[in-house]
Formats: C-alpha cells, structure tokens, sequence
C-alpha cells in the first residue's frame, strides 16, 4: 500500500473517531492550522520506525505531504498540537482494540518493558528529572527512563498500557494498574476498559497474597508461575512451557512497538509529550492490526504493509 493510500485510510477512521468522541475545542485566539484529525493522523503516522527522529519525519512531511497537510505548522507548534492531543490518540488506540476484540478472548497478556530517554552514562539531571530514573531490564540492563506496562489480547491487540520511572517494580505497578481499570480512574484513561479474563504474567508479579487481594478488590485474576526455590508445589515442565507460550505474543508486541516502530529511539523532553507519543505508537499499532485484517492479511504483518 502507498503512502497515501494508508494516510487516506488513517484519517478516515480518526476523522470517524473524532467525530463520535472528542468535543471541539474551544478556545481564545486563532483556530489551528490542522484540525484535530489531521494532528492525530500526523502524530500516528510519524512513529513508523522509517523515520530515525521526529525531526526526519518533520522534514518528510513538509516535502512529501504538503499536498495532503497545507496546514503544516513549523516543527515547533506541531509538537504542542500533539501533545494537545494526548487523550484523544490514547482514546482513538484503545477504541479500535475494542471494535476488534475478540468476545471468546479468554486471557490477556500482562508484561513490562523499559523505555530508555537519555544514556544511562551521561552526566546531570537530564529533561525528566525527578520523573524518570534508573532501574534495570533484561533488554537494556541499567538504564534510565520509563518502564511500561501493557495488556495484549491473543491477536496481539493493546487494551492498556501504562508508565512508571524505570526503578518501579512490577508488583505495585500492576496494582496501580488494576485498581485504575476498576475504577476508571479519569486521569489514566490509557489504562483501558476492565477486563473479565484472566491476566497471564511471568513470575516477576507473583505473590499468593497479593493476587488474592486482586481478585477481591479489583476482580483480576493474575495466573503466573511460581518461584522455583519457594514454591511447595513448583509446575510441571509441560505446564511452564504452554504459560510461556501463552505470554509470547506480549514479547511479539513489544518487539513491534520497539523496533517496527520507534519508540526505542525516541528521546522526550517532557511527560506528556511521551504519553502523547506512546498513545500514538499503541494507535498505529492497533490501526495496523486493523487494516491488515480489512485487506485478509496476517495481523502482525506491518513489515511490507506501506510501500515507503
């Protein structure tokens, strides 16, 4: 598909979106060059991981989509219009992963990935300080930025996500997770719609009792293994090996959002301009999984789905 056949298609269900969820704004002073739908098809668009940095892409818009977008702001005044659009790219994602959500679904995937934002080596405060900081992933080892949270159905659709500083355990981060999907919890909408199936998660959110105190208070079951040198009665092989293979689209996911797209390389300078980011990249995610389910194509195909 060519570039403009996918940007036609994107903004077509953003439009669709808007249209039905988000209220127009109204403020004082000039209307925006874009309206909503275009800063949102702009944000969505950009976090394909054939831009090396925001500024690569910047400069491919204005030479390449100036047709479609005249509007185009400076590099400056997009970026706040983005970051403007925060909760609507977080509501637009969310909101295709429940129109293809499955109703025989019967678990969802619960893991955690590092999201680095500065070299963990270079000297001073850094852009987020005193929000991010150090903490330590299999992936990156030491590094500092954000860990991330997400729910994947077995299609490898995102329900939710979230963020916490990169020192922050999986335990309470989880809990936090939970109870803002029970409550609805109006400053985290990105956590997502609650959920009636089971949580499947590797033995770093294991604890008896703490998974007794989910399904009490927050009716989530978290099923993981347990620890081999603690356990009274440790799993089978065969049985550690099918919760494996039941977790791996989760490590399918965050691959894609990685290094398909480009959220490994990206480098805020300010929170909501991550979150707004991280909405957008969950957004096109969940977007391909659509389209590529439109046209009959594997789910996760999104390698030759635009003809850059």
């Amino acid at each position: 598909m060519d570039v403009e056949t996918f940007l036609t298609e994107l903004y077509v269900m953003v439009d669709e979106y808007c249209k039905a969820h988000v209220p127009p704004r109204v403020a004082p002073g000039p209307a925006p060059s874009l309206c909503e739908s275009e800063v949102m098809t702009l944000a969505i668009f950009s976090q394909w991981g054939w831009f090396a940095s925001e500024r690569q892409f910047y400069r491919y818009a204005a030479k390449q989509l100036r047709p479609l977008f005249p509007g185009l702001p400076v590099r400056s005044q997009l970026n706040r219009l983005i970051r403007k659009a925060c909760a609507s790219l977080i509501g637009f994602g969310l909101a295709v992963a429940q129109q293809l959500r499955r109703p025989d679904d019967c678990y969802e995937a619960l893991d955690t990935m590092g999201c680095r934002v500065r070299n963990v080596n270079r000297r001073g405060r850094g852009w987020l300080a005193g929000i991010c900081d150090r903490g330590y992933c299999n992936r990156l080892r030491l590094f500092e930025g954000f860990q991330v949270m997400t729910a994947c159905t077995p299609q490898g659709l995102l329900t939710g996500f979230g963020l916490a500083p990169a020192s922050t355990k999986e335990q309470p981060m989880a809990e936090t997770f939970l109870a803002a999907r029970a409550c609805q919890h109006p400053r985290l909408p990105e956590v997502g719609q609650p959920s009636n199936c089971y949580y499947v998660a590797d033995n770093g959110f294991c604890g008896r009792t703490r998974h007794a105190r989910w399904q009490a208070d927050y009716d989530a079951t978290v099923i993981t293994p347990p620890q081999r040198h603690q356990a009274r009665h440790p799993w089978p092989k065969w049985l550690r090996r099918w919760h494996a293979s039941l977790r791996q689209i989760v490590e399918t996911t965050h691959t894609k959002l990685l290094c398909t797209f480009r959220l490994d390389r990206d480098r805020p300078h300010d929170l909501q301009g991550f979150r707004a980011r991280l909405g957008a990249t969950v957004s096109l995610h969940n977007f391909c999984i659509w389209l590529n389910h439109r046209l009959g194509r594997d789910w996760l195909a999104f390698a030759d789905l635009v003809d850059f």
